[in-house]
């Protein structure tokens, strides 16, 4: 009987290094976006952010020390109800991006020269926009609300998309500020998320599409059709396509969505199969039945 010999993946350090780079720089523009203009001028927004700026207020205590407590809670409940494979993706960040914000408190920065509520909303959502789009494109997540959705999709509602549970979490943030900053604090809580969601989206594919189509072809087919439809929520066409070369037939998986759920998807494909010939098309226009597509009788 042989036994089997185990291969031990050599560290890409290069890669690492990289990843680093844009981690630090990511999480800067975060902490820019932050200490220096969203704490100064009074403002908020969804998310971890939000959840921190409310309970700065009620504790007097520094931003970066709430919000460290609230990476470390979810960081546990991540372990707890998804597996140690979701916590490496959010582990460096949850260590790194509370530094940063610490070092940025303690040296009372301000972007803006006054206060001017709406300035600061529309530069804090574009900010924390690009740092969050600069972080996806190297699959990273800052592991707030994001992975919040995922552990209550898992355990609560599995028929409902992260996405749309997303939403729904940072609605209540936004809303709930009303109720403690005013009306009008939690109105450009609004713009920010708005600003800030689109600017995702052309960080990661440009100015030119709201969707995109993935075109996959795997050797882990089933796996990852089955987090395209059950966790993603789309659907999935299956093409049989045939290579010149080897004369191997295999089935090529295609599916329609939105930027930040192609960069789900990406993530999930790589951790499955690195393998994998992936192809991301940018698409204007599609007419259908489903989120994001335009009805074709409107048209």
């Amino acid at each position: 009987m042989k036994l089997k010999r185990f291969r031990f993946k050599k560290p890409d350090f290069k890669k690492l290094g990289i990843d680093l780079l844009f981690i630090v720089i990511s999480c800067s523009i975060s902490a820019v976006a932050i200490i220096g203009i969203l704490i100064p001028n009074g403002l908020t927004t969804g998310g971890i952010t939000g959840l921190s700026r409310f309970m700065q207020e009620i504790l007097g205590i520094s931003f970066s020390v709430v919000y460290y407590a609230f990476a470390l809670v979810i960081l546990m409940f991540c372990a707890i109800t998804l597996g140690f494979s979701e916590v490496k993706k959010i582990l460096m960040m949850s260590v790194i991006f509370p530094a940063i914000l610490f070092i940025f408190e303690h040296t009372e920065f301000s972007l803006l020269e006054e206060k001017d509520l709406f300035l600061a909303a529309i530069y804090c959502g574009v900010l924390l926009g690009v740092s969050q789009g600069l972080l996806f494109t190297r699959g990273y997540s800052f592991g707030g609300t994001d992975t919040v959705a995922k552990i209550i999709q898992k355990k609560l509602i599995p028929h409902i998309s992260i996405s749309k549970i997303l939403l729904v979490v940072d609605a209540f943030i936004i809303i709930g500020s009303g109720f403690f900053f005013g009306r009008n604090i939690a109105l450009y809580a609004l713009v920010t998320q708005v600003i800030f969601s689109k600017t995702i989206d052309y960080v990661i594919y440009g100015f030119e599409s709201k969707l995109v189509q993935l075109e996959i072809i795997t050797s882990k087919h089933d796996e990852i059709v089955d987090y395209i439809l059950n966790d993603i929520k789309r659907g999935v066409t299956n093409v049989t396509v045939t290579g010149a070369y080897t004369r191997i037939a295999r089935e090529k998986i295609v599916t329609i969505c939105s930027p930040r759920d192609s960069m789900m998807i990406k993530k999930f494909v790589s951790k499955k199969d690195s393998d994998a010939f992936v192809t991301v098309i940018p698409v204007g226009t599609v007419w259908g039945k489903g989120e994001g597509f335009s009805d074709i009788l409107q048209e």
